[in-house]
């Protein structure tokens, strides 16, 4: 005869760590890296987490506001020294800049997110901090720096988000392609400002045109008044 097992009683069980929003954010991370941005619920996070979604509402408002903690976290991994740049402060704000489109090329999903999902966390206000004290370091006014941190990650984040949609994506690498074959198939005649600038239009390395379209946001932003600014 099988001896009957005796019940475990709850009490006897591990007491579950206290949530925080610190842990829900790292195993916000952990899943999205195991398995994608697109599992990264409050629901999953709640089974993960052995606890009830409403519990988590306490310390994250919905998913829009989970993904950008999540992209908070990861802006950890930004170089904010520029190492290896120089030091000028254009080549440490270029390599900023490149090392958070780097950051969010590993991370394609987060990109195309980061476009509407805007962090205010310990790590973001660290890299505005950083581009603005770089900024400020040119002949741009306080009113062109401040305007220009902006811009300049938003330039960032845009291209992070195109260009990992062409290389982590079947549907843009195809959009991509399609558009490659129909510039080279366009008539003179009727398209000779296209024609004209061919091979040009496609050419270069995404690394390059990164680093160009950097260079000349930063220099509008040096030399571009702002708006009602005291001269």
């Amino acid at each position: 005869m099988t001896a009957r097992k005796e019940p475990i009683s709850r009490r006897a069980r591990p007491a579950k760590p206290a949530l925080s929003q610190r842990w829900i954010v790292d195993t916000a991370v952990r899943i999205m890296r195991a398995e994608g941005l697109e599992k990264v619920t409050m629901r999953r996070l709640a089974q993960e987490l052995d606890t009830g979604p409403a519990s988590l509402y306490v310390y994250v408002a919905n998913t829009a506001e989970l993904h950008a903690a999540v992209l908070d976290a990861l802006l950890g991994e930004v170089d904010l020294a520029g190492e290896g740049s120089g030091d000028g402060w254009r080549d440490q704000l270029l390599a900023v800049l490149t090392s958070y489109t780097l950051v969010l090329f590993e991370h394609p999903q987060l990109a195309r997110s980061a476009l509407v999902a805007r962090p205010s966390g310990e790590n973001y206000l660290r890299l505005v901090e950083r581009v603005l004290d770089l900024l400020s370091r040119s002949s741009a006014s306080r009113e062109q720096a401040a305007w220009g941190v902006d811009q300049l990650l938003q330039n960032a984040t845009a291209t992070a988000a195109e260009q990992s949609t062409k290389e982590h994506g079947a549907t843009g690498e195809k959009d991509w392609n399609a558009l490659t074959r129909a510039l080279h198939a366009l008539d003179e005649a009727t398209h000779p400002a296209i024609k004209a600038h061919m091979p040009a239009l496609i050419s270069g390395s995404a690394g390059d045109r990164m680093r160009w379209s950097f260079d000349v946001l930063v220099s509008g932003i040096t030399h571009t008044p702002v708006p009602g600014a005291a001269g």
